[in-house]
């Protein structure tokens, strides 16, 4: 299946309701990029593609021209069993992944047995100038270093981050609403000093508070922590 053939594949399974309401939840996106293809049709399409092989020629098209090609490509990124080649096509991937969606959906299910490896470009992606690559190392620090493989300086690498840019943002205090649901008497003294910037800082806490995974004790706590007037810049 060449390109264009794939294009047309994803054309026909348009769903133009579904398109009006990506077109609003992923406002960073040119409309006209979006065909509105459902999230389990393009999955199902990956595992085909994975299957066959001829997934690899499509990995080599960069940059997509159409969100449902960046999201596809997320999914298969997400079904490779071999690390080295996942790792490989990932790190050919991030720079051009431009949206929360791709960003967030892309979650590669053989860094569940390779932590060490993972650990190691988390580092590296944490410290990009690429907002997706910044909030995907964030997301993956969130998916895998909050249980059993926690380590105290995992949130500090998270704290010490500062953006400008919202979706950077709004993944720090995500990181930061989940830790406290895990991690709680490690996690909450960075709120208690103040260590995320004041925006970050009270999105977390009304993340938190949201959560089912906090107790009301804790909530009430919370809500004492929150910055009266937070920073605006991060939308």
């Amino acid at each position: 299946m060449n390109n264009k053939e794939l294009v047309d594949r994803l054309k026909s399974l348009q769903d133009p309701k579904y398109r009006d309401m990506q077109i609003k939840i992923i406002p960073s996106l040119d409309p006209e990029s979006i065909i509105g293809v459902r999230t389990p049709d393009l999955r199902a399409l990956a595992k085909e593609l994975l299957r066959s092989g001829e997934y690899k020629a499509f990995l080599k098209e960069l940059p997509h021209g159409y969100f449902e090609e960046n999201q596809l490509h997320a999914f298969i990124l997400s079904g490779i069993k071999d690390v080295d080649e996942c790792m490989e096509e990932l790190e050919r991937f991030l720079p051009y992944v431009d949206n929360w969606a791709s960003c967030d959906q892309m979650s590669p299910k053989i860094f569940k047995t390779h932590k060490d490896l993972l650990l190691s470009h988390i580092k590296n992606w944490i410290r990009s100038d690429r907002t997706y690559t910044v909030r995907f190392g964030v997301g993956m620090l969130m998916e895998h270093f909050l249980d059993v493989d926690f380590d105290p300086a995992y949130p500090a690498m998270v704290a010490g981050l500062r953006s400008e840019e919202y979706y950077v943002n709004m993944m720090i205090a995500w990181y930061f609403a989940t830790a406290l649901a895990k991690q709680y008497e490690i996690v909450i003294p960075y709120l208690e000093e103040k260590r995320l910037d004041d925006w970050t800082h009270n999105k977390a806490i009304q993340k938190s508070i949201e959560s089912y995974r906090i107790t009301d004790e804790q909530k009430n706590y919370l809500r004492s922590l929150k910055v009266k007037r937070g920073k605006s810049s991060a939308g």
